[in-house]
């Protein structure tokens, strides 16, 4: 059984450290209280040696798909009645994720222990978001908790759509290129060097081309060519990501991102269903708007659309709108910041953002269409340009052969 470590006070006052033996987070708990302790912090104690549940649970993620079906289920047991405790344990039970069922134990406990189910959510950041967990808090004290866990839903099932709409979109040309890269190497490495053999045996000179790609295919069959390169990409790869986590560096290319021929477009209205979604759905619960604004910039995804939203936070601390402060920066499309505008000044923004997300989201879809119709003949070409290159090239020196054989 696993050993939990305890930290907390006794009736004296006195900070206590206690380690118990138990089955689960709950028995632990007991165990401790039965000590004279009252519990601030409970932990499982993590040994050198990892089982192999450990290692399945730390390597897991919990994605927006499973904390949609959660949260829908969850809505359910709720709306008929069940408590929290007995609803978290049986969908703790019933969990299929190692990492989100052990956040679910752990957070019954805490709700056993009088903890408040958001604050219990926010030991898990893992899981559960500060976006999810301020919507539960927000559904915790307005008393309509199943009409948030519904409204999470809904939102994690929208974002899980434009997911993988962006992922449908990038799965054509990912496939085709790497098959077109393999194809292109194996003919070069394996297919073109016999050909050159028996251009040797006539001893005519080659055609400029041919050589070009003689050479390289003897780059590609020295080994060590292999390792520098793989080294060079994972050099590049390493320097773009240390790049990439500073704020200079993110800011850089995510203004990039945004203005990238035929992939511009489609992240600027992906961000801007996102944003007006998940904005739509914190006013909607009562969440405060300010904190709903820090929210939504933490969660947008591209740091020159967080820079905008921060800045309309600014601009609503004292007194300006929304639609004007996001206008300034022109991230997001105009019709979107005109129907900001109009929810802001009829007093329905809320209603007016998830309008506005509905039409982007039809619009990510459309995108992705022209997008994947727009791909298709480009690869197409760029597969035909690799294979035929290697065909020209081998067919070229045949019209030389034959002079000399006449």
């Amino acid at each position: 059984m696993p050993t939990y470590v305890a930290t907390g006070r006794d009736s004296t006052g006195r900070s206590r450290r206690e380690r118990v033996t138990a089955a689960n987070p709950s028995e632990a708990r007991n165990l401790v209280k039965d000590r004279g302790v009252f519990i601030q912090d409970l932990k499982e104690e993590r040994g050198f040696s990892l089982d192999f549940q450990e290692i399945q649970t730390s390597m897991t993620s919990v994605t927006v798909k499973d904390k949609a079906i959660f949260s829908r289920q969850f809505a359910a047991l709720v709306n008929a009645g069940v408590a929290l405790v007995r609803g978290l344990g049986v969908l703790g039970e019933e969990c299929p994720n190692p990492k989100l069922k052990r956040a679910l134990e752990e957070i019954n406990s805490d709700v056993q222990q009088g903890t408040s189910l958001s604050e219990s959510m926010r030991k898990h950041p893992g899981c559960f978001d500060n976006l999810y967990v301020s919507l539960v808090q927000a559904g915790e004290v307005g008393g309509v908790l199943d009409e948030v866990l519904n409204r999470l839903a809904k939102l994690l099932e929208d974002l899980n759509r434009l997911q993988n709409q962006i992922k449908s979109a990038m799965a054509y040309p990912v496939v085709v290129s790497i098959l077109a890269t393999v194809i292109f190497v194996a003919m070069t490495v394996f297919l073109l060097p016999t050909f050159a053999e028996i251009f040797e045996q006539f001893d005519a000179e080659l055609p400029l081309f041919t050589r070009i790609m003689l050479q390289i295919s003897k780059f590609l069959r020295q080994p060590l060519n292999w390792v520098l390169m793989v080294a060079a990409f994972v050099g590049a790869g390493f320097a773009y990501r240390r790049y990439y986590a500073t704020p200079a560096g993110k800011r850089t290319m995510d203004r990039f991102f945004l203005k990238m021929p035929l992939f511009g477009d489609l992240v600027q209205k992906t961000a801007t269903a996102r944003f007006c979604r998940t904005f739509g759905a914190l006013s909607r619960s009562g969440v405060p708007i300010l904190t709903s604004m820090e929210i939504v910039r933490d969660t947008a995804g591209n740091q020159v659309i967080s820079d905008a939203i921060d800045d309309a936070r600014s601009e609503i601390q004292t007194g300006g709108m929304i639609s004007l402060a996001l206008q300034q920066h022109r991230v997001f499309p105009v019709m979107a910041i005109q129907m900001i505008s109009i929810g802001e000044e009829t007093g329905e923004l809320d209603q007016m953002l998830m309008k506005v997300a509905d039409f982007y989201e039809d619009e990510v879809e459309q995108a992705v269409k022209a997008l994947t119709s727009i791909m298709e003949p480009l690869m197409i070409i760029v597969l035909g340009a690799m294979v035929g290159s290697i065909l020209i090239s081998m067919y070229l020196p045949m019209f030389k052969i034959m002079e000399i054989v006449q």
